[in-house]
């Protein structure tokens, strides 16, 4: 028998992020009778399997039609093994311009397997050496620090503070990096509805971000998950892409949220330019589309052909695709925050009150760790997400997160009964 010894194995194995993901995603499953305000998936409710069928056939006719495919073509594009950067690119792009302000040569897309895989592409491209960091403004989605993980890429936080990101401390861990002699290669950050925060950043923050971007020679990643959900009579802000004038940003986008996350279908917007040996100018997206060709080969065309129908079926904008789900989150995120308030009146408590997205953070006056979880689950039939799962480090949490997107209002006002149970007995 060939045993094996961790040990032996790649250190991510046993790192603290690569097992809170799987930790995140299953726990649900251990109690399936407790209420959850941990899941940060998408309402349901809308899903309808003929709808699939409907987005084949439209995607279909838009290969026949607006592409010119014949029938062998078409079924060879949907059947068979597919371009490496995607078959939907053109409509992708087309997404971008209606919904984003963003305009981007199709070209400069690669459509990947979930928004999970564009950031490893784009973590694998950027560590060359290992004086390369990548910096995250903390607390950080734990896909990010998992994907850097797996490419041995070095993480630094930066702090977020209340406006979302600590711009002063952005710029005195960059500085601090290059005195040790190591290379910031870019900046990850969740600027609209943060996960797990909800922050987002203002407009003037956005466009300083560019410039100390800028001025420090940084790239953005600028993940996206939750723009087109902002709380009702919130308007929207424009990406930190749309506001790219000097390709200083990478944009990672997902239709998780917004399509269905079945499909496990994202992008990556990647628009800078890359010389070669020989002096030819290329795309970021173009090397990326070569690591993908050792990861994964291609992106499913047949879940490509599922979203990009669904893009075709609403004129290619997914927020007119999104406004019952809106209305829904608005509601929900609001239940959450107004029903904190009724139960914590006196201020023991605190939380961030979004201006949209999926998440509220609690801070209460005792250590959070996942122990404390299964307790919440087992005896009082509610689950959270420990916000200690979202740091790069072992000291104690004090908060933790809760979802508004996978419940009824009758389940929020149960959920938060219970967990102001849990809460009381803590105290």
């Amino acid at each position: 028998m060939a045993d094996l010894d961790v040990a032996d194995l790649h250190g991510s194995l046993t790192d603290r992020a690569l097992t809170s993901m799987n930790f995140l995603n299953e726990v649900a499953n251990h109690y399936p009778d407790a209420i959850s305000l941990a899941a940060g998936r998408p309402y349901e409710e809308f899903y309808a399997l003929d709808d699939l069928h409907s987005y084949l056939d439209t995607f279909s006719r838009y290969l026949r039609e607006e592409l010119g495919y014949d029938e062998a073509g078409v079924r060879r594009a949907i059947f068979q093994y597919g371009r490496t950067k995607g078959i939907v690119h053109h409509l992708v792009a087309r997404n971008l311009e209606i919904d984003e302000g963003i305009t981007v040569d199709p070209e400069a897309l690669v459509v990947t397997v979930g928004c999970q895989e564009a950031m490893l592409l784009v973590l694998r491209a950027l560590r060359a050496g290992p004086s390369d960091v990548l910096l995250t403004v903390s607390p950080a989605y734990v896909g990010i620090i998992g994907a850097a993980r797996l490419v041995d890429l070095p993480v630094l936080a930066v702090a977020g503070g209340n406006d979302g990101v600590d711009l002063d401390d952005l710029v005195a861990v960059v500085k601090k990096a290059r005195a040790e002699g190591l290379r910031p290669r870019a900046c990850y950050v969740m600027p609209d509805f943060a996960n797990p925060t909800g922050l987002s950043l203002d407009l003037e923050t956005r466009h300083r971000l560019l410039e100390i971007a800028a001025q420090e020679d940084l790239l953005l990643l600028e993940d996206n998950p939750y723009g087109l959900f902002p709380a009702e009579g919130v308007d929207r802000v424009p990406t930190l892409k749309a506001l790219d004038t000097e390709r200083r940003v990478v944009y990672l986008g997902s239709f998780a949220k917004t399509a269905l996350p079945g499909a496990r279908v994202g992008y990556v917007v990647a628009d800078q330019t890359v010389a070669a040996p020989d002096g030819t100018i290329g795309l970021l997206a173009d090397e990326l589309s070569k690591i993908k060709s050792m990861v994964t080969v291609n992106t499913s065309a047949v879940a490509q052909a599922v979203i990009g129908g669904k893009l075709l079926a609403n004129g290619c904008s997914l927020v007119s695709a999104n406004h019952r789900e809106r209305a829904i989150y608005a509601a929900n995120l609001r239940a959450i925050t107004d029903g904190l308030a009724a139960r914590f009146p006196d201020g023991t408590l605190t939380w961030t009150v979004p201006s949209g997205g999926f998440f509220v953070v609690v801070t209460v006056p005792f250590a959070v760790d996942d122990a404390l979880l299964e307790k919440s689950a087992q005896e009082y039939g509610v689950l959270w997400t420990p916000m200690g799962h979202f740091y790069d480090g072992d000291g104690p949490v004090h908060s933790l997160r809760l979802s508004c997107s996978a419940v009824t209002l009758e389940q929020i006002d149960a959920g938060l009964d219970r967990l102001a149970a849990l809460i009381d007995d803590q105290l």
